[in-house]
C-alpha cells in the first residue's frame, strides 16, 4: 500500500529559520572533563602510574578516548589535573582546621582523623605513585614537587603560629620544625600505603605519641601564662616602731 504523500508547508513567502539542536547533555549530569578525571583517579589508584594509558581511562570513564587529549594535553597534565582536584580541596580542609580555635593536641589528633579519611579515599596512594613516578620522569618531578612543598608551607606556619601562641623560646627555627612534622608524615603515608602493619611499623603509636607529648606542652605552657597574668603582691607595710621607754 502506498503512502499518502507528505504535504509541503504553504508558503508564506518568509524565509524559514532553522533551530540549531541544542547539545545533549548527560543524564547524570556529569561533564565530560569529570567523567575523565574521576576515571584516571580510579585507575591511578588501583593500577598505578606504569600501567596507565588513555584508551584504558577512555573506556572507563565511557568516552572517546580522543576528548582525552582535547580536554588534557598527555598523560602528565591529567594526572596533575587529578591530583590538583584532590590536592586542593584537602589543603582548603587542612588550612581551616588550622585556624580553629583548639588546643595544638586537638588539632593533631583532628589532623589524625583527616589521615585516615584519605587512606580510605586514596588520595594517599595517589600521592605515593606519582612520588615515585616522579623519581625517573623530570617533567613530572618539576610539576609534582611544588604541589607537594605546599604542604610543608602550611604545615610552616602553623608551627610558628604555635610557637607565637605558645611563647616558647627554641634554639631552633620553626622551618626545621616543620620539615620534622612534614618528612614524619611522608614517610608514615609510604609504610601504610605499603602495607607495613601497625605490631611491625607502630605508625599510629608514634602519631598518638606527638599527641601526648603536644599534651605535655600544653600543660607545661599553662601554669606560666597563669604566674604571668597573676597581679603582683604589694609589698607589705612595715610596722611602726615604737620608741623605748
Amino acid at each position: 500500500m502506498d503512502k499518502p504523500a507528505v504535504q509541503p508547508a504553504p508558503d508564506s513567502g518568509k524565509p524559514v529559520s532553522r533551530r540549531k539542536a541544542a547539545p545533549r547533555r548527560r543524564a547524570d549530569g556529569l561533564s565530560t572533563r569529570s567523567l575523565i578525571l574521576s576515571a584516571a583517579r580510579r585507575r591511578l589508584v588501583e593500577h598505578g602510574y606504569a600501567r596507565l594509558n588513555v584508551r584504558d581511562i577512555a573506556a572507563d570513564a565511557g568516552v572517546n578516548h580522543a576528548l582525552i587529549g582535547y580536554h588534557f594535553q598527555g598523560k602528565q597534565q591529567l594526572v596533575m589535573a587529578v591530583l590538583d582536584e584532590a590536592n586542593n580541596l584537602l589543603l582548603q580542609r587542612q588550612t581551616r582546621m588550622y585556624g580553629q580555635a583548639a588546643s595544638a593536641e586537638e588539632k593533631w589528633q583532628q589532623a589524625c582523623e583527616f589521615y585516615e579519611e584519605d587512606l580510605r579515599s586514596g588520595f594517599v596512594k595517589l600521592l605515593m605513585e606519582l612520588m615515585g613516578a616522579s623519581f625517573h620522569d623530570e617533567a613530572l618531578r618539576e610539576e609534582f614537587t611544588p604541589r607537594l612543598l605546599a604542604w610543608h608551607r602550611l604545615v610552616e606556619s602553623a608551627v610558628e603560629e604555635f610557637i607565637q601562641e605558645s611563647g616558647l623560646k627554641l634554639p631552633i627555627a620553626a622551618r626545621a620544625i616543620s620539615a620534622w612534622i612534614g618528612w614524619f608524615w611522608m614517610g608514615l603515608e609510604a609504610s601504610m600505603a605499603l602495607g607495613v602493619p601497625e605490631d611491625q611499623g607502630h605508625q599510629r603509636e608514634a602519631l598518638d605519641a606527638v599527641a601526648t607529648l603536644l599534651r605535655h606542652v600544653g600543660h607545661a605552657k599553662a601554669p606560666r601564662k597563669a604566674q604571668a597574668k597573676a597581679p603582683a603582691k604589694a609589698p607589705a607595710k612595715a610596722a611602726p616602731r615604737r620608741r623605748s621607754k
